[in-house]
């Protein structure tokens, strides 16, 4: 049997309408499909330490790296300390394909920041913490439309596998890194005693 693509609907997470298909057989406005190339995941994750220790990981570009494979380079275009408005050369690298773009600090609140990458991400990430006793809850929400080579080179990759096996393992790698680090911290002290100032 044949599928007559010009009725297929593609709902939209946060449209309020969600759900409620049209049955006229009518095509839905283009306000409420999704474009082909967009691109909407959200990642709630848990990161076993305190606010203070995991924030400041998803605020400096420089080191992403420490739990994010894909970030390959990261260097501050912009003079002065960090501020909203300040930008980043950035590279990532996307199994054999490499993505050049500038990322640019949009928000920075006291556990809230807000990232923009340039073309071909096209992206707008941002990062909600809450602290929960000595855990931290972070909500990511990734919104963008990918353009150039990246849309032959990931844009055929369904949401869960970029979710599953992509963005949230980078929550897993920072709560790992963050874990070896406060071992590594502990042994220390054992051994030396508390830290003069």
């Amino acid at each position: 049997m044949r599928r007559d693509r010009g009725n297929t609907l593609t709902p939209v997470d946060d449209h309020p309408l969600r759900g409620e298909g049209r049955t006229d057989g009518r095509r839905p406005a283009a306000a409420s499909r999704r474009r082909g190339w967009e691109r909407r995941i959200v990642v709630d994750a848990t990161v076993h330490h305190p606010i203070e220790s995991v924030f400041p990981y998803l605020t400096d570009p420089l080191r992403w790296h420490d739990f994010a494979p894909a970030v390959e380079f990261r260097r501050q275009i912009d003079d002065g300390p960090v501020r909203v408005g300040t930008r980043w050369m950035a590279t990532d690298r996307i199994g054999p394909f490499r993505a050049h773009f500038i990322d640019t600090l949009e928000e920075l609140d006291e556990h809230r920041v807000v990232w923009h990458s340039s073309g071909p991400w096209n992206a707008r990430v941002e990062y909600a913490c809450r602290p929960s006793g000595a855990e931290t809850r972070i909500r990511a929400d990734y919104r963008g439309e990918l353009g150039g080579a990246l849309r032959w080179q990931v844009g055929w990759l369904p949401d869960w596998v970029t979710h599953h096996l992509i963005l949230a393992r980078d929550f897993r790698r920072l709560d790992r890194l963050l874990t070896r680090r406060a071992r590594a911290a502990r042994r220390w002290r054992e051994q030396h005693g508390p830290a003069s100032d």
